[in-house]
């Protein structure tokens, strides 16, 4: 139950990076002496220390980590890339015990730091409160054992199943949902829209009601159709141009060429090139149900406003499945489903 604590709060270290340490994991570390938390820490940016070694700078008696246990959510790294290797620092210092979360499936890891420590002759237990950060990094390990982001169907129907009126967009959630829009998009990797949802909404599918950073855009736009001038193409952050045309970059502009044909699959191989980790699929119709069909799809939420009938327009898409909980923000009900 001790070690469960403090992984605990390993995970609540980590989840303060959502959203910006791609493409690595959210990891958080803690470090503990004789029952008290010496020391804290948890990767904040891709390039910048992780969180063992943030948590080792942060205590003031380094001479009391040779007996002391340090927490991971996520198994240490055992390669050198933009950083030197957390294993090789755990064995450096001598600490007593190291207890892990989850094994990193990441193939530069998957089991290489663990076993580096047990051969320095440190106790190591692993698989605490294993599920939970598995779900952390929902969006890393996806990525890595499925090769393609993780991903999240949105839209906001009407109380009769209208996405828009009369072929028209208007508003359909209230200033509170639209906040957790915007923070969705702050959390994620990327925004997914089509064509005629670019033409007929202009929509800029960057960050405004939160702070955070804007996602990478990603257009699908065969024909390249979308005017250059359009909100999508400007320049507030990176867009991937999905087409069937031309492969070039200009700028924060990539088009990127991809077949019609099992076009699907297609798009996976070329984010999951792209190493977009995760994607809010936010429509138009067509594009949802086509991954609704296809089963391709890790969450959905769903925002109906029931007070609201719209009669005429275009049909939210067919989607019957039982929702895993909801929220309800005045007129508005927020619904979220897991695939599983």
């Amino acid at each position: 139950m001790q070690d469960e604590f403090y992984i605990k709060r390993c995970i609540e270290l980590a989840q303060k990076a959502l959203g910006n340490t791609y493409p690595n994991p959210m990891v958080g570390s803690v470090i503990v002496h004789n029952g008290k938390i010496i020391g804290e820490g948890y990767h904040r940016k891709a390039g910048e220390p992780h969180a063992e070694i943030n948590a080792i700078s942060s205590v003031r008696d380094k001479t009391l980590i040779p007996e002391s246990t340090i927490y991971v959510s996520l198994e240490p790294c055992a390669h050198y890339g933009k950083t030197p290797p957390c294993a090789l620092k755990i064995i450096e210092l001598g600490f007593k015990k190291v207890v892990i979360g989850a094994m990193d499936s990441h193939d530069k890891v998957n089991g290489k730091g663990k076993k580096m420590i047990q051969d320095a002759d440190i106790e190591v237990v692993s698989g605490v409160l294993e599920e939970a950060c598995i779900a952390l990094n929902k969006r890393f390990f996806t990525y890595h054992e499925k090769q393609r982001p993780y991903i999240i169907l949105k839209w906001a129907e009407s109380g009769d199943g209208f996405l828009d009126r009369d072929f028209s967009p208007c508003p359909i959630s209230n200033g509170l949902v639209n906040q957790l829009v915007h923070q969705m998009r702050a959390d994620e990797h990327a925004i997914l829209v089509g064509t005629r949802t670019a033409l007929n909404d202009n929509p800029g599918l960057t960050v405004r009601n939160v702070n955070g950073k804007n996602p990478v855009r990603i257009l699908i736009d065969f024909e390249l159709k979308v005017p250059a001038h359009f909100n999508i193409l400007n320049q507030e952050a990176t867009t991937l141009v999905i087409n069937s045309l031309k492969e070039e970059v200009q700028g924060n502009i990539h088009w990127i060429r991809v077949g019609k044909e099992d076009f699907l699959s297609e798009l996976m191989k070329a984010l999951y090139r792209e190493q977009i980790q995760s994607v809010i699929i936010e429509g138009g119709r067509s594009i949802l149900q086509q991954f609704i069909d296809a089963g391709l799809w890790d969450e959905a939420v769903v925002i109906r406003n029931h007070d609201l009938q719209l009669h005429n327009g275009t049909k939210a898409p067919a989607f019957n499945f039982s929702n895993h909980k909801s929220k309800t923000f005045r007129n508005n009900s927020v619904s979220f489903y897991i695939n599983k």
